[in-house]
C-alpha cells in the first residue's frame, strides 16, 4: 500500500547566553562538559546534561491549591503557563500528602521542604510555536533553596515543566512527595519532532486527537503532522468548495473549521505545532465525490485533473482558507494552520489516468508535455501557491527523486523511501524531514512487527557524512498510517514505540546509541504514561499494541 513517512533528522545549534551554554546535535558542550548518562535521573527523553548535586532527596510540599506551587516573577503573566501550571499540578500531585513538621522534613532529612518552583522566561511571546522556537531550559532543584526553572521561551518552559514532573515521586508508605537534588541543562537535538496521524483511512474524533496531543509533550514532541485527507475520505470543511466533504465516510465523520481551530489552539497551549497535509495530485479519489470535474473521469479518478483550471482554482482557494493568505509572524498567527510548513504530499503518483483520459491526454499533447512533465507542472504550481500564501511546501521524497534541483529551494523534502539519497538532497541545499518506513528500523508505526529497540537503532542522520550537512535535517516523525487504527487502538499502537523516536530526536546522539541502556527508563516511562491515562502497550511486545502476556507489574512487560 502507498504512503509516506520521513527522512533524516538534524542537529540545531542553539546559543543560550542567558544560561551560559550551547548545544549542537552531534557535538554538545554543557555546563558540566560532555554528556554523562550515568548521572541522569530517570527522565525521558534523556536530558543533555543532568548532574545530581548530592544529598538526600528534598521533600516537596505544595500548597492547598497545588497549582500555586508554580510561580512567575513579580509583574509577569502568561496565560499559556498558567494553564500549564494547572495541568501539571494535577499530573505531579495526584495523591493527598502529609505535611512535614515545623522546622524540618520528617521524611527526607533535616532540610526545609520545597514549597515552590519559580519559572523564569526570557521571551514571553506565546502566540504560536515555530520551527525556530528556542526550547532550551535549565532546571535546578537544591536542598534548602527554592527550585528554579529558566527557559528562553514559554515553550521551553513547558519542556522544563515536563522534566520536573518526571523527577517528582510519591512515597506511598509515608505519603510524601520528593525530588532528587539535580541540575539539568537541556535543549533538543532537532527542532522538528512529531507524530503523524491519518484521519482519512479511519476518522479520528476530535476528542481522540486531543488525547493524542495531550500525550506528545510527555516525550517532548512538538509537531502533530495531520494527514487530513486521502483517497478514502475527505473529512475537512472547505467554505470555498463546500461539496469537498461529500467525500467523507459519513455526514457525521467530518471536521468543521471550528473543530480544526480548536485542535490547533489545544496544541498551541501544549507547545505543539500542527502541520496539515493535503496530499496531491495523487491519493485524491475522495475529492471527486463533490467535484467530479477536478478528476480525470468517473472511472479513473487519480491523479487530479492537471488539464482543468478548476482544479488549481479550488486548490488555491483551499490554501487561502488554510493559511489566511499571508505568513504568520510574531504575535500574529495567520489562518487555520499558522505553521510555516504546509504539506502537499506528491507521492505515489501513477499518471496512467492522464494517458487513458482523452481530454487530459489531448491537453498534454497540445502543450507538448509528457505525463511526467504534467506531474512536474502540477507540483510546481501548487508549491508556488504555498509560497504565495506565506508557507514553505513540504513534499514527499518522490517529488525530489523526480525533479532534483528543479524544486523550489524553499521546499522541505520529506524522505520516507530508503533509496532516496539524503546526502544528495541536503547537498543541493534542501532541508529534510526524515523517517524511512518499511525497513528493519522503520519509523512507520503501522509496521507492527518493528519493536522499540529497532526503532531506537535508527538515527536520523545515518549516512549523512558531516555535521554541517546533518544540520539540514530538521527532524522526523513517527508515522501512524490509519489503515488498521482508529480511536479504539491508536494510542497503544503509537506508544511506547513513539517514545523511542522522541528520544532519538531530542537527546544527544552519543547518548542514544545503545537500546539496552535505555530499556529501564523506557519501562518507567511506559508506566508513567499509564498513570497519566495514556494506553501504552507493553514495552517488550513482539508485535505492537498486543495485550500484556501474563499477570505482573507494568515495569516488567
Amino acid at each position: 500500500r502507498p504512503n509516506r513517512p520521513q527522512p533524516v533528522l538534524m542537529p540545531a545549534l542553539i546559543f543560550l547566553a542567558h544560561i551560559g551554554w550551547a548545544a549542537n546535535s552531534d557535538q554538545t558542550v554543557g555546563l558540566g562538559g560532555s554528556f554523562s548518562p550515568q548521572q541522569a535521573p530517570s527522565v525521558w527523553p534523556l536530558p543533555f546534561s543532568s548532574n545530581l548535586t548530592g544529598g538526600p532527596p528534598v521533600q516537596i510540599e505544595p500548597p492547598a491549591d497545588p497549582a500555586g506551587f508554580f510561580g512567575l516573577p513579580a509583574g509577569s503573566s502568561s496565560p499559556l503557563l498558567a494553564a500549564a501550571f494547572s495541568r501539571y499540578a494535577k499530573t505531579i500531585f495526584p495523591h493527598s500528602w502529609r505535611q512535614a513538621p515545623a522546622g524540618g522534613s520528617r521524611v527526607f532529612g533535616p532540610s526545609s521542604p520545597l514549597t515552590s518552583l519559580l519559572v523564569l522566561v526570557g521571551d514571553w511571546d506565546e502566540s504560536h510555536p515555530t520551527l525556530r522556537t528556542d526550547e532550551s531550559y535549565s532546571l535546578d532543584v537544591r536542598s534548602g533553596q527554592p527550585a528554579a526553572l529558566r527557559a528562553a521561551t514559554v515553550f521551553g518552559a513547558l519542556r522544563g515543566l515536563e522534566t520536573f514532573s518526571q523527577l517528582v515521586t510519591f512515597d506511598f508508605d509515608v505519603e510524601a512527595y520528593s525530588s532528587p537534588c539535580v541540575a539539568i541543562r537541556d535543549a533538543p537535538r532537532f527542532p522538528h519532532r512529531g507524530l503523524m496521524i491519518d484521519t482519512a483511512r479511519h476518522f479520528e474524533p476530535v476528542a481522540a486527537i486531543r488525547a493524542m496531543v495531550d500525550s506528545l509533550p510527555y516525550a517532548k514532541l512538538n509537531v502533530l503532522h495531520w494527514h487530513m485527507v486521502d483517497a478514502q475520505s475527505f473529512p475537512f470543511q472547505s467554505r470555498t468548495s463546500p461539496r469537498l466533504w461529500e467525500g467523507a465516510f459519513s455526514p457525521s465523520e467530518r471536521y468543521t473549521q471550528a473543530d480544526v481551530a480548536s485542535v490547533v489552539e489545544y496544541a498551541r497551549l501544549r507547545g505543539v505545532r500542527v502541520m496539515v497535509e493535503f496530499d496531491m495530485p495523487g491519493h485524491n479519489d475522495a475529492w471527486c465525490a463533490g467535484y467530479p470535474s477536478i478528476c480525470p473521469s468517473a472511472s479513473c479518478k487519480s491523479p487530479l485533473n492537471v488539464a482543468a483550471n478548476e482544479t488549481f482554482d479550488r486548490i488555491s482557494a483551499l490554501m487561502h482558507e488554510l493559511t489566511g493568505g499571508r505568513p504568520s509572524s510574531r504575535g500574529a498567527p495567520s489562518g487555520l494552520f499558522p505553521d510555516e510548513l504546509l504539506h502537499l504530499g506528491g507521492d505515489e503518483v501513477n499518471t496512467g489516468c492522464w494517458d487513458s483520459t482523452p481530454s487530459v491526454a489531448g491537453w498534454l499533447k497540445e502543450k507538448g508535455l509528457t505525463t511526467d512533465d504534467g506531474y512536474a507542472l502540477f507540483v510546481r504550481r501548487v508549491g508556488e501557491m504555498a509560497v504565495a500564501n506565506g508557507r514553505r511546501p513540504v513534499q514527499w521524497a518522490e517529488v525530489f527523486d523526480h525533479f532534483k534541483a528543479r524544486l523550489d529551494p524553499r521546499t522541505v523534502v520529506h524522505v520516507w523511501k530508503g533509496q532516496t539519497n539524503v546526502t544528495q538532497v541536503v547537498e543541493l541545499g534542501y532541508q529534510v524531514i526524515r523517517n524511512v518506513g518499511y525497513s528493519a528500523h522503520s519509523w512507520y508505526l503501522d509496521n507492527l512487527n518493528i519493536n522499540w529497540s529497532a526503532v531506537y537503532s535508527n538515527d536520523p542522520c545515518e549516512g549523512v557524512p558531516t555535521a554541517a550537512l546533518c544540520a539540514s535535517v530538521l527532524g522526523g516523525h513517527g508515522e501512524m498510517w490509519g489503515e488498521t487504527v482508529d480511536a479504539s487502538d491508536v494510542e497503544q499502537t503509537v506508544w511506547p514505540r513513539l517514545a523511542a523516536i522522541a528520544e532519538k530526536l531530542w537527546s544527544p546522539r552519543e547518548a542514544t546509541t545503545e537500546p539496552v541502556a535505555a530499556l529501564g527508563r523506557l519501562h518507567q516511562f511506559r508506566c508513567r504514561l499509564l498513570e497519566r491515562g495514556v494506553r501504552a502497550a507493553p514495552v517488550l511486545n513482539p508485535s505492537a499494541r498486543g495485550a500484556p502476556p501474563r499477570p505482573g507489574s507494568c515495569y516488567g512487560q
